[in-house]
């Protein structure tokens, strides 16, 4: 299971990046749309495949998982938007698409000790269950925060080693200037890209530990919540301030999860159940926003075509 799971990731993988984009190009909506559509059926259609195999109750492990995950993907999608804005960076196709990557392996990391401690040390979860319920009242009280990745301490360590072009090189992350090979602003992005999914893996990897404890399954949500995030970013592009309420959505689902983590000792919430009140809460939170938008002076002005970064000091 594990090294057919894997086999599909690569395969999936090169199809997107050497077969259909092998041209790097900000992808239509439509584009990005259908490639959307194809991951959540490529999702639905391992979610049968658990169903036939291993019973409905797995099968529903990985729903909610699954919407767990994609819910936190689209809050951390719209950081990114944010964060990409600050470093000016072009068209987003590589560092997404190697971001991704390194996010999988990431996750699997996380996973694996994650299963570990839980395995030896049974009170870490409620170690996870506390962190969910503090991060979810964070989300529920704090304002929009703007991300700094000059402030981040890989980002900063990286650009006092390497040294860094003033400007981005037709999508190359490192080039050879003045002799000396020197990293373009795209690997700063990337860089940035990769240390904040790490703050990301810490939300949602105890998340959905909250729904399941099979590793596989854990895994397998986790992967097919990220495979889509390339597609899903240049379809939420242009919808940065539409989803007013979703914070709050997400701060909800944190607090359930939390609180859920930390009851198990005298009540046991079932997979039905939580995936009612996952989707539910989310459904809501989407709703409010559309139903009522953010004011026109809320709402930020539209992008305005990026600059390259000055080079760092």
């Amino acid at each position: 299971m594990w090294a057919g799971f894997s086999a599909f990731v690569l395969a999936f993988l090169f199809v997107d990046l050497f077969v259909l984009n092998r041209r790097a190009h900000t992808p239509s909506l439509r584009e990005a749309v259908v490639w959307v559509a194809v991951c959540i059926a490529a999702a639905v259609g391992f979610n049968a495949f658990l169903a036939a195999r291993f019973g409905h109750d797995v099968a529903l492990q990985f729903t909610t998982g699954y919407v767990v995950e994609e819910a936190l993907s689209v809050d951390n999608l719209f950081v990114f938007l944010v964060l990409f804005r600050s470093l000016g960076v072009p068209p987003q196709h590589r560092v997404l698409f190697w971001g991704i990557l390194g996010a999988v392996v990431m996750r699997g990391l996380f996973v694996f000790a994650g299963t570990a401690l839980i395995a030896e040390f049974h009170w870490v979860l409620y170690v996870f269950g506390a962190f969910l319920v503090l991060t979810g009242c964070k989300l529920l009280f704090q304002g929009e925060v703007e991300p700094h990745p000059e402030r981040n301490v890989l980002v900063r360590v990286f650009t006092r080693l390497m040294p860094t072009t003033a400007g981005y090189h037709e999508g190359h992350f490192v080039v050879r200037e003045d002799g000396r090979r020197k990293a373009t602003p795209l690997l700063v992005a990337l860089v940035a890209a990769e240390a904040t999914d790490v703050v990301f893996a810490t939300d949602s990897i105890p998340a959905i530990f909250a729904i399941t404890r099979d590793p596989f399954i854990v895994f397998t949500s986790n992967i097919f919540a990220i495979l889509g995030l390339r597609a899903l970013y240049f379809v939420l592009a242009g919808l940065l301030d539409r989803f007013r309420f979703l914070k709050l959505g997400l701060a909800g689902v944190l607090l359930f999860v939390g609180g859920k983590m930390l009851v198990e000792p005298w009540y046991r919430v079932t997979i039905l159940v939580s995936l009612i009140v996952i989707v539910s809460t989310l459904g809501l939170a989407v709703l409010a926003s559309i139903l009522r938008p953010a004011p026109p002076a809320q709402q930020q002005p539209p992008p305005q075509p990026p600059q390259p970064p000055p080079p760092p000091a």
